[in-house]
């Protein structure tokens, strides 16, 4: 079996470099918890997976020509970013009016306080489940990364070779390669606890990856 490595790699590293939903669900998973960006990062990866299978076996080819089918795929996957974006917005608003009424009870100014960092209080199971549970669903439900497979991945296969074989092997190397990026993008987007502690930035935080996971969902869902 051989392929064109060195281009597939500059492909892969190119798409894993440009922001998507994925790379802003692991940042802000990682914000919230080292262990639920970690998750995030793997559940990703594990809705990678299912798009590799599917190309493999030629279901996604089915998708591709069923504009039906493709266009059901991108609203499920525009809706579910719109609920992550709606409920970060309303946890950063309630969490703004609670912490309000609780300085004004004590006598201090609203945002006085230190506030524990969003996520700090599940349990590490809870917490574990919750960013496994978006990674997997914010890629399973992106059907670029279907096209990617159906579409890329089949220019670095050679000829000679068992096609099947060779999608399997250029998607487990991206599923690899995937989990060291993540995995290091969490290592950096952790040290952003430290800022996400104070409340006012933790407010600002969450309002602008609410309002951004909502404006990419809406427009996935425009061109639909």
């Amino acid at each position: 079996m051989s392929v064109d490595l060195i281009g597939f790699l500059g492909v892969v590293l190119v798409a894993y470099v440009v922001p998507g939903p994925d790379f802003l669900v692991v940042v802000r998973s990682a914000a919230e918890h080292p262990s639920k960006g970690r998750a995030a990062a793997l559940g990703a990866q594990a809705g990678l997976c299912v798009h590799m299978l599917a190309a493999a076996i030629g279901l996604s080819v089915v998708a591709a020509r069923s504009s039906l089918v493709y266009d059901a795929i991108k609203l499920l996957g525009a809706a579910y970013l719109v609920y992550l974006g709606v409920r970060a917005v309303l946890a950063a608003r309630r969490a703004v009016r609670e912490s309000a009424a609780a300085r004004t009870r004590q006598g201090e100014e609203p945002y006085a306080a230190e506030q524990t960092p969003a996520g700090q209080a599940q349990s590490g199971g809870a917490r574990w489940r919750s960013g496994f549970v978006q990674g997997f669903f914010t890629n399973v439900l992106n059907p670029k990364a279907a096209l990617f497979f159906l579409s890329i991945l089949p220019q670095f296969v050679n000829d000679g070779g068992s096609t099947t074989r060779q999608i399997f092997f250029l998607g487990i190397l991206d599923v690899l390669i995937g989990v060291v990026f993540w995995f290091v993008l969490v290592a950096v987007a952790a040290q952003l606890r430290a800022l996400l502690a104070r409340p006012k930035i933790r407010h600002r935080w969450d309002l602008t990856t609410g309002w951004l996971f909502i404006a990419i969902g809406i427009g996935v869902a425009a061109v639909a």
